[in-house]
């Protein structure tokens, strides 16, 4: 894409009354903008880093068997009465509820209606187990909106359902949802550590956070920092007593974090009072058991520039950048040589295009001066940046730099497309 013909436009000053880094780097770089408190309109290019964490989650839901649906927004009252939540808890608290002739709630979550719909395709045992996921917008009565998109009333999720005829084999597939949340996490450049936490009004069991450490984070975690695998626990089971890592001995660290998903047994809770039977092998009649799988995709977004950034702007990790590589030519004034420049940054723009290498190609002239176009990249974020001048069509190159880098190299023009593959590997 040519820079020229975004719509949007870096902004130099940061947003009033904003502290968190995604809430002041993101609008700033146009790749959100904000309504209201906790409500954002996604740009092209928040569109595009949104649609490349979308594609990453669904790929690794698929890959554990999971079936991608879209369910309504509106849910029935009389669904949520069943189950006893439309008077209570996040049906009270969290819900929105529109009247007009009949009584509806804007989905903040999608248990009862899927278990409403399942329920109609499930005889016996046969027809388990399964899993059902979505990725779509939740509406919740954030009372706390704040910290961009890490706190909001509208909000991208996946949320995933499993469904299964026991325990030991519902056991099973949440482990390979656990295992599939942590490869979501490491392709989207982060480091999640799996905490114990409470099940909460789900379950009795522990229920398991995916917690990224960032002072932005509002949760506080106690956890090995030799191996985050040995130990880690949500503040709010954490026993204070409790100094060392059971397993190693280590001393543990507290630390902030953002709890960007969670995972946990659902058990029979909502199979009973909607009817989600199955008949075994016996003739006899059994509540569905249930597992639920929710990760936060617009918060992970945010979790993402609040790990990876510096004081210049944004660092996106290569597989949910907007872009792979931001070209800028470089232009002195002298027509001639211009021409030149411009004529040869055109060639590798569409050259990196046929070979498949997302490029934002900075074509503005001199209307923006070599430091507002560096200052404008860092702040995008592009893993690599590219420039072509005439002093490195001197030596038949261009210079390459990249994002997380201060160093810069000249790379043969030839072998531009190639070595910009190698350093995205």
């Amino acid at each position: 894409m040519k820079q020229s013909q975004i719509f949007t436009k870096t902004q130099r000053q940061n947003p009033k009354d904003e502290e968190s880094v995604n809430a002041i780097l993101l609008p700033r770089a146009g790749f959100i903008y904000k309504e209201m408190a906790g409500v954002f309109s996604f740009l092209p290019l928040g569109l595009l880093v949104l649609n490349k964490i979308s594609d990453i989650v669904r790929e690794e839901m698929n890959g554990i068997g999971g079936q991608e649906v879209f369910l309504s927004v509106l849910q029935p009252k009389g669904l949520w009465e069943k189950t006893g939540r439309w008077d209570t808890g996040i049906g009270k608290d969290v819900m929105y509820k529109i009247k007009d002739g009949i009584e509806v709630g804007l989905g903040p979550t999608h248990e009862e209606m899927l278990t409403d719909i399942v329920k109609n395709y499930i005889e016996n045992e046969d027809d388990l187990p399964f899993a059902i996921y979505q990725i779509q917008t939740k509406f919740r009565k954030e009372a706390r909106a704040k910290s961009g998109l890490l706190r909001g009333r509208e909000f991208l999720m996946k949320d995933l359902y499993s469904f299964h005829v026991s325990e030991t084999d519902f056991k099973q597939f949440y482990e390979k949802a656990k295992k599939a949340y942590g490869r979501i996490f490491e392709r989207c450049g982060l480091k999640a550590i799996i905490t114990e936490a409470s099940g909460g009004g789900f379950s009795k069991e522990f229920s398991h956070e995916f917690q990224i450490i960032s002072e932005a984070g509002e949760d506080t975690i106690y956890f090995c920092p030799k191996e985050a695998e040995h130990f880690s626990q949500n503040e709010e089971i954490f026993d204070q007593k409790t100094t060392k890592c059971p397993v190693c001995k280590t001393a543990l660290q507290k630390v902030k974090s953002i709890e960007a998903a969670n995972i946990f047994s659902l058990g029979v809770k909502y199979s009973e009072p909607l009817a989600a039977f199955f008949r075994g092998k016996d003739g006899q009649k059994y509540p569905v058991i249930m597992g639920c799988y929710g990760i936060g995709v617009s918060r992970l977004m945010a979790a993402i520039v609040e790990v990876c950034h510096d004081d210049k702007g944004i660092v996106w990790p290569k597989e949910v950048a907007p872009f792979l590589c931001h070209l800028i030519p470089i232009v002195s004034g002298d027509a001639a040589q211009d021409k030149k420049t411009v004529n040869a940054a055109e060639k590798i723009y569409q050259d990196l295009q046929k070979k498949g290498i997302e490029v934002l190609y900075d074509e503005r002239g001199r209307k923006f001066s070599t430091g507002e176009k560096f200052a404008d990249a860092d702040l995008i974020g592009a893993p690599t940046r590219i420039v072509v001048s005439q002093k490195t069509l001197a030596k038949s190159s261009a210079e390459i730099k990249q994002r997380n880098e201060e160093k810069t190299k000249l790379v043969p023009l030839k072998d531009l497309a190639l070595t910009i593959k190698n350093n995205l590997q």
